[in-house]
């Protein structure tokens, strides 16, 4: 069965739920507030090996407002 998060409205709780796929439009129920929370879009990261050998996030750099794909040119 897949995993899906979901983020309380009124608590701002983020939670992951193990559920069949007939159930991945259906909210949740919090686990602090028990009031029912939307499905949140999951956040993953990605990999890949570049030229040297090194890994590196696919997409470009992880620096927010930098456009090279080495933090090694700017210092982050």
């Amino acid at each position: 069965m897949p995993v899906y998060e979901y983020c309380c409205p009124d608590c701002s709780v983020r939670f992951e739920l193990m559920r069949s796929i007939s159930q991945s439009g259906d909210g949740a129920p919090c686990p602090k507030c028990r009031k029912p929370a939307p499905r949140a879009m999951s956040r993953f990261a990605s990999f890949s090996k570049s030229d040297n050998g090194m890994s590196a996030p696919i997409g470009g750099s992880s620096c927010s407002g930098c456009s090279s794909s080495s933090c090694s040119t700017c210092g982050g």
